[in-house]
């Protein structure tokens, strides 16, 4: 077994520095929201991965089903020498396109990025030693910020795996893919999973679940701000919200003050004035249509070479050349 590296892009000053940025930012917009990145401290991710498990929660068992059927076209395509996967987690399907890749010969490295190290480091010394023969090279960063240099030798497949890409909204989007693609040489790829459209009831579900586990991983990011920006929110004075937006078509995942609120950040010093009732967005999760993905990708020079669907069509993964 080879041991993981680990390549530090976001060490604790510029983690802090960003986090004192966003939430002074988004706390005094009107109206207020915090970045989801705050989300997926240590314990937001072991609820993130709760989640997941959840019968609510569709997404990652349709995109299980997709990749177990599509990983040995998608290695076949590609052909990749390594494989790049942003906001790995625990990266739990990535073993999918592993399996298929490295039984054609090709893998020789994976490049998990992801911007929890606890997460990163298990996940890292897990495939490192299921997959003896790979160099797996860890990247603690937040690529949504600042890809950073990918590995340049041989040919990458990058994956954006989880209908994570659901989180950015179009401009975000429309940077990241420009970004991404500013990294990738002609002929290199892409590979994103999306959540379609669906009826409103099984989205609201499955961002509300009866257990209340997202709404304790919503909640969580008020722990963060209270631990990391010596905050006094109380946590128990806010109910998880989720709503669909027809016109975005998107979730939004919201946390609303039960009372009024006064809240003090003192590493900010910041005192925030919250009326009862009165919301904070903690998230979206856009959910797409098949032909505003193709369009998205090719208005920064990506073509879409193949998509596969899940059997109740809810989900698409797509393949994607860069032109």
């Amino acid at each position: 077994m080879r041991s993981p590296v680990f390549d530090v892009r976001l060490d604790e000053r510029a983690a802090a520095e960003a986090l004192r940025a966003d939430v002074r930012v988004g706390l005094t917009d009107v109206p207020r929201w915090i970045s989801p990145t705050w989300l997926y401290d240590s314990r937001g991710s072991e609820l993130f991965d709760e989640i997941t498990q959840l019968p609510e929660y569709y997404p990652t068992r349709a995109e299980r089903a997709v990749l177990r059927r599509a990983a040995p076209e998608i290695a076949v395509s590609a052909r990749a020498n390594t494989l790049v996967e942003l906001g790995s987690g625990s990266a739990d399907k990535t073993r999918l396109l592993l399996d298929a890749m490295t039984a054609l010969g090709d893998l020789r490295r994976y490049v998990p990025v992801d911007i929890s190290m606890s997460a990163l480091r298990q996940s890292s010394t897990e495939i490192a030693a299921d997959y003896p023969e790979l160099d797996v090279h860890g990247v603690l960063g937040d690529f949504t910020r600042e890809l950073g240099p990918l590995p340049a030798e041989g040919s990458r497949l990058v994956a954006f795996l989880g209908g994570t890409v659901g989180n950015l909204d179009p401009d975000q989007r429309r940077l990241f893919y420009r970004t991404v693609r500013s990294h990738l040489r002609t002929g290199e790829w892409l590979l994103v999973g999306a959540d379609l459209v669906k009826d409103p009831a099984t989205l609201l579900r499955a961002y509300d679940d009866p257990a209340g586990v997202t709404a304790e991983f919503d909640r969580n990011v008020l722990r963060v701000l209270n631990r990391e920006l010596d905050g006094d929110f109380d946590v128990d004075a806010f109910e998880h919200v989720a709503r669909w937006d027809p016109q975005e078509e998107w979730i939004e995942m919201r946390l609303r003050a039960r009372r009024p609120l006064r809240v003090r950040l003192g590493a900010l010093d910041l005192t925030l004035d919250l009326a009862g009732g009165e919301e904070i967005r903690t998230e979206i999760s856009a959910k797409f249509r098949p032909e505003r993905v193709r369009s998205e990708l090719a208005d920064v020079g990506f073509a879409v070479n193949a998509e596969w669907t899940d059997p109740e069509h809810g989900f698409t993964v797509f393949l994607a050349a860069a032109t």
